[in-house]
């Protein structure tokens, strides 16, 4: 477990000091199976207009971080020849950052009655409920879509087909309790609507 202590607080409370944790700051160890599968499981609870099931979760974690790893770095070594090989290899070394990740896959179903945009916004929110059950048993979390999320050799290396998209990669690990950062004034974001 981390240092989030989350344990004695309300599910409300959760959400409205929810915080994500830089990749870069996570340490071992990462959940193990029961956790994982718990987290997992709080991923798949999301709203599912037409149960589609929209997404999919692929664990890298071990040595498959390396690996996948390795693609990263090729493509980008390919896209940015002139870069020097301290910056080829922290590209490599992205999916070390923490212990566990999971890439979540959009899989919409582009003929099917229920809109496309809804079902993008379903992966969405299997991405967000990852963070927050990660959150409730006191581990570190942050979905990144950096620019590997849409490199074809990653996802080709990750057996999408199709339209199939990376949705998002959540990295899951240990860490200080983060402090938190500027948010939107409520009046800024918030208004009523009135009927004309």
């Amino acid at each position: 477990m981390s240092d989030l202590n989350v344990h004695d607080r309300r599910p409300i409370d959760l959400l409205l000091t929810r915080r994500s944790v830089v990749a870069n700051l996570m340490r071992g160890p990462g959940p193990g199976d029961e956790d994982l599968r718990s987290i997992l499981e709080a991923g798949m609870r999301v709203p599912d207009h037409g149960r589609l099931t929209p997404w999919r979760f692929l664990l890298i974690r071990g040595e498959a971080r390396y690996a996948l790893g390795a693609v990263i770095a090729k493509a980008f070594r390919r896209d940015n020849p002139e870069v020097d090989d301290a910056r080829v290899e922290l590209e490599r070394q992205r999916l070390a950052r923490a212990p566990v990740v999971v890439a979540v896959i959009s899989k919409v179903q582009k003929e099917h009655k229920i809109p496309e945009w809804e079902q993008v916004l379903s992966a969405g929110a299997a991405c967000q409920n990852l963070l927050v059950a990660a959150l409730s048993l006191g581990y570190a979390a942050q979905w990144l879509t950096e620019w590997y999320a849409y490199e074809p050799l990653v996802d080709e290396a990750l057996g999408l087909a199709g339209e199939d998209r990376v949705a998002g990669f959540v990295y899951i690990g240990n860490a200080e309790a983060p402090g938190d950062r500027a948010r939107p004034a409520f009046d800024d974001v918030v208004s009523e609507w009135d009927a004309p």
